[in-house]
């Protein structure tokens, strides 16, 4: 069945229409059925439409994970406008700015942060609407209370699935500033689909536990709009906390827990009494970054549950590849391409390399962007014709495996030799008593660049370089060993859990006067 035809809104009140009665979004407090979720997202519609919007205008969505996301996301999609979801660890400045570059007319935020949103406003001119959820609104602002019980008419707009823009969902820029990918209808229907047949999610049955940010392309996709478009039942958690999730968890019975590798980490410090509140899995999916294997291998140990990798950048809508579920998954790898979805491995001209060799993971997809909002260059640049470029430098095995060997831009060249992070990453963790670990690279004069591992170790540890150096000697080359081991409390991440390199390469250019 093609979907070239459907829009996100049709999917979402045909799931309506077959399990009217099901759980749609379970909170500690309310559960939502099917057909509240379609009622209260028809009426926010309907608000939106009352105060002015109009098919193709983009609204901000500050908002933590919370049933009001998912009511909100739906009904600016019903009004046919555009969501654009912010990052909540942004600061207000960035905000602001991606506000302006979408040309937002609207802002609709979950009340704890009012503050920055009175940081926004300023500098944002464009808004005409700000729309408060809980608390009740202040002055210029609308009460979301109000929107979701609007009695005027539901739109109807009419929607071109393959131009029509669903979300703009910015992601970081290498050269400073994000880039907005603009997703279509028809980019989200095909991975929703994409989603439900390569995860084998049954409708009317599973439960997915989302603890990613909602605004995060992985949790937007596998956490909110599939589930929402296909009749699963979502149970948002409004921040990762791993005791909040692990009695989530086991209170509503969840069948299914998107992460990413850090989450998964932090859940193995639990309690050993909590280790049965995860019996109700069926298994796990991790992605946005790579698994490291000694991680995956002591979760699964602990608590029973196969964890799934798969990968996906967020111009794909993101999801494009994932280990067979109930099938033969293999260490490191993401599996292969999901329905709908072809991946190749392209040489810097474009051309595909054999197997086992490493090139760049390119994607060709009905679920890939229509390009970067306003950047034309930017867009070109992205693509080999019609294949996405991701960015990620990895290999395919002789059975069509994909594997992820490095973000390009993170690899290091050392005495003109290629050293891919992951790759001593691996090894670390191998080494007892480390927690988390990330490899950059500095500059040198000498060798070009050269690694640096940053260390979180175990409460118990001692600090020990000569150790871990000679333990790296034994399992790498001697290029890749890092000249230098920083041993710190914590790393630096971002609000989707990710460990973030970029920071730390800020930290150790400060410390060195660049």
């Amino acid at each position: 069945m093609k979907h070239d035809t459907h829009t996100l809104i049709d999917l979402a009140r045909a799931a309506a229409a077959r399990y009217p009665d099901h759980p749609a979004v379970l909170e500690s407090d309310k559960t939502w059925t099917f057909s509240e979720v379609a009622a209260v997202s028809d009426r926010i519609a309907a608000g939106l439409a009352g105060k002015g919007f109009k098919p193709g205008d983009r609204i901000g969505l500050y908002c933590a994970n919370s049933a009001a996301f998912a009511l909100t996301h739906l009904g600016i999609l019903k009004a046919g406008c555009t969501v654009v979801a912010l990052h909540l660890l942004y600061h207000p400045n960035e905000l602001a700015w991606i506000l302006n570059d979408a040309e937002a007319s609207g802002l609709i935020y979950l009340a704890p942060f009012e503050a920055g949103v009175d940081a926004i406003r300023p500098q944002v001119p464009g808004l005409r609407e700000v729309i408060r959820i809980g608390g009740g609104a202040r002055e210029n602002e609308t009460d979301w209370s109000a929107l979701a019980a609007c009695t005027g008419p539901v739109p109807d707009p009419k929607l071109n699935p393959a131009e029509d823009l669903a979300a703009i969902l910015y992601t970081a820029g290498t050269t400073g500033k994000p880039k907005g990918a603009m997703l279509t209808h028809r980019n989200l229907v095909y991975n929703t689909c994409s989603t439900r047949d390569a995860m084998h999610l049954v409708p009317g049955q599973d439960r997915i536990l989302v603890a990613l940010p909602m605004f995060h392309a992985f949790a937007a996709m596998v956490g909110m709009l599939f589930p929402l478009c296909h009749g699963c039942t979502i149970i948002p958690v409004p921040k990762f906390d791993p005791v909040l999730v692990a009695e989530t968890i086991k209170t509503h019975r969840a069948t299914v827990l998107p992460a990413v590798p850090s989450m998964f980490n932090v859940l193995l410090r639990l309690p050993e009494e909590m280790t049965g509140h995860f019996d109700s899995l069926r298994f796990c999916i991790s992605g946005g970054a790579a698994m490291p294997l000694e991680v995956m291998k002591k979760f699964t140990e602990r608590f029973g549950k196969v964890i799934y990798e798969g990968d996906g950048p967020t111009e794909c809508s993101p999801v494009t590849c994932v280990n067979p579920i109930g099938g033969e998954t293999r260490p490191g790898s993401v599996g292969f391409p999901v329905p709908d979805v072809e991946m190749k491995i392209l040489d810097e001209s474009g051309n595909e390399v054999p197997d086992d060799e490493i090139g760049e993971i390119c994607v060709r997809a009905p679920s890939v962007m229509k390009g970067y909002w306003k950047q034309p260059e930017e867009t070109a640049a992205s693509f080999f014709g019609d294949w996405f470029r991701t960015g990620d430098l990895g290999h395919k095995d002789a059975d069509g495996y994909f594997y992820i060997v490095d973000r390009k831009k993170d690899m290091l060249i050392v005495n003109g030799m290629n050293v891919y992070p992951r790759v001593v990453e691996e090894i670390l963790y191998q080494f007892p008593g480390i927690r988390e670990a990330a490899v950059i690279g500095v500059q040198h004069k000498s060798h070009g660049e050269i690694p640096e591992a940053w260390i979180v170790l175990s409460e118990d540890i001692s600090e020990d370089p000569a150790a871990l150096r000679s333990f790296c000697l034994e399992h790498l080359g001697k290029h890749e060993v890092p000249r230098r081991f920083r041993f710190v409390k914590e790393l630096p991440k971002n609000a989707a859990g990710k460990i973030n390199k970029r920071e730390l390469r800020k930290q150790g250019e400060h410390e060195r006067g660049v």
